[in-house]
């Protein structure tokens, strides 16, 4: 009985119950036995059609094989079973459930009576298949209506291709190839059902203290010291002071939620800590819906991987981390965050000139020009075409920041705001990678200061890692371009794909998870969103 095998291997422990009955129901419903119900075919045409009618993409695909059923004919049983397993396990994926409810369609297809009944039941599983299809494959939200900083471009699977492809003889190979394949995806789901046990238990008290260092004793220790212990950073202790080995479990811990690991318990440590399994739960969930954003992206060759919650940049290469440097991102407010986006790398501009951009100079210099005309005297005052306008000849209070027909510009200089490089992957929102003068604020553990843009901490050497790949002497190609005088195009023989993303949960390549603040506040955003699209979290009792 097919259908009973692909219920027996639900994991979701509230379904179990319905295996035995769901399997019989689907079986009297659309098994051998049903000659009767079989012989009225136009009931079953007639129902189907007027079911799909609205829908132009499920009715075009039944029109193109004469209403023949997909799911519940009798020789349906393997892709009706494979539908129903998928739809029973769409909890594992962070999936509003409902939406695609396994259970009811069982019971739908339990009640069925007439030819009718299984007209309906036909549309009501194609329906389900091509949610779940979109939402397991590309995402259950549409990202820039959730934040507008989201502004990545989703691909959507094809109806008409997916519904020939599980019309076809392989519909389990459909059903598992329709997730992201990327192995972090597989270690967020892991991470996810691994949470959902954790809210049974909890990971005990909360750590209530300012701050705790080496040395230190009592109930805040004790407490430090079994929340470490449930969270895997040390083995079970009986010690009630802060000794090396918590010193060292603090340090590990540290480094793993993006922290400076010094192995004291400040506060943002003792915060980080206090987190309980609920909001990494939900962290999890979110990230996995930013996987399922980027579909079927291909990372399996060189990238450049900007993940804002952490500040960094990195370049990755067949899965492996080849150069790392910290990153400076956008301010939090409304017109600085940094987006989320993906794109090609196709050159660097050395020695370059600072075009201000309009939002900076109508919001944070024409009004400083408007009171002093020698005002920001680093600046340029340019026309469209780039000509250099002198300021005697400009009233800048006649114009407001709609009016205003200029641009600025700084000259490449020591104090250029773009440092001695700009990394250019040519997009409508002005964002790219560069250098800066600020060195101080590497030296912050929360970087976010920039305009939008993406600062480097060491661009010359991120700019050799790039350069390696075309030529022998990486160094020598760029330090003579920027020996020349004015700016210096470098152009990448292979432009590099650059993806600027947002994961507050990510699993490293030995699959330990590392976690980081939500600084914009965006994964809060998109919980918010996926739970009023009908998510919810679910414990597993362990």
């Amino acid at each position: 009985m097919p259908d009973e095998v692909a219920m027996a291997v639900i994991c979701n422990p509230s379904l179990r119950k319905h295996v035995t009955a769901a399997a019989v129901g689907l079986t009297l419903a659309f098994g051998a036995g049903t000659g009767a119900l079989r012989a009225e075919v136009p009931a079953f045409v007639q129902a189907l059609a007027a079911s799909v009618s609205e829908d132009e993409r499920i009715a075009a695909f039944y029109q193109s094989r004469d209403f023949a059923p997909i799911w519940t004919g009798a020789q349906d049983a393997a892709r009706r079973s494979a539908l129903v397993n998928a739809l029973a396990r769409a909890g594992e994926h962070g999936l509003p459930v409902a939406r695609y409810d396994a259970v009811a369609l069982i019971a739908q297809a339990k009640a069925a009576r007439t030819e009718g009944d299984r007209g309906r039941i036909e549309a009501a599983m194609t329906r389900a298949f091509l949610d779940y299809a979109r939402d397991v494959h590309s995402g259950v939200l549409e990202p820039s209506r959730t934040d507008p900083g989201i502004v990545r471009v989703v691909e959507r699977p094809d109806a008409a291709a997916l519904l020939a492809a599980i019309a076809g003889q392989d519909p389990v190979g459909v059903l598992q190839g329709l997730p992201p394949t990327a192995p972090e995806y597989v270690q967020l789901v892991k991470e996810k059902l691994a949470l959902e046990a954790a809210l049974a238990r909890g990971w005990g008290p909360e750590v209530r203290a300012e701050k705790l260092e080496p040395g230190a004793q009592g109930a805040a220790v004790i407490a430090l010291r079994d929340r470490l212990v449930a969270l895997g950073y040390m083995p079970v202790s009986a010690t009630a002071v802060y000794d090396s080995e918590i010193t060292t479990a603090v340090q590990r811990f540290q480094a793993d939620h993006g922290l400076l690991p010094d192995g004291v318990a400040g506060a943002g440590t003792i915060a980080e800590l206090n987190v309980g399994p609920e909001e990494r739960l939900k962290s999890v969930i979110v990230a996995m819906e930013r996987l399922r954003w980027m579909g079927d992206i291909d990372r399996t060759g060189r990238y450049i991987w900007v993940n804002q919650p952490d500040f960094t940049a990195k370049i990755i290469d067949h899965g492996r981390v080849t150069f790392q440097t910290r990153a400076v991102v956008g301010k939090n407010s409304t017109d600085t965050r940094s987006p989320e986006f993906s794109d090609l790398m196709e050159h660097m501009i050395v020695n370059p000139s600072w075009g201000v951009p309009r939002s900076i100079i109508v919001k944070e210099y024409l009004p400083l020009l408007q009171q002093n005309p020698a005002a920001v005297g680093h600046l340029q005052v340019v026309d469209r075409k780039g000509n250099v306008i002198p300021r005697e000849q400009i009233d800048f209070a006649s114009f407001d920041a709609k009016s205003f027909p200029f641009g600025l510009r700084q000259p490449p200089s020591d104090g250029n705001a773009l440092g001695k490089v700009k990394f250019m992957f040519p997009n409508p929102y002005n964002i790219y990678l560069h250098d800066t003068p600020a060195k101080d604020l590497f030296a912050k553990e929360v970087r976010a200061y920039s305009h939008g843009c993406i600062r480097l901490a060491d661009p010359f050497d991120f700019a050799y890692a790039l350069l390696s790949a075309q030529t022998d002497d990486p160094k020598g190609v760029f330090q003579a371009a920027l020996g020349r005088s004015g700016e210096q195009m470098l152009k990448l023989d292979k432009p590099v794909p650059v993806h600027l993303v947002y994961f507050t949960a990510w699993p490293t390549v030995k699959g330990q998870m590392t976690w980081r603040r939500d600084v914009y506040g965006r994964d809060a955003r998109i919980f918010e969103a996926l739970t009023e699209a009908g998510v919810v979290l679910r414990g597993v009792q362990g």
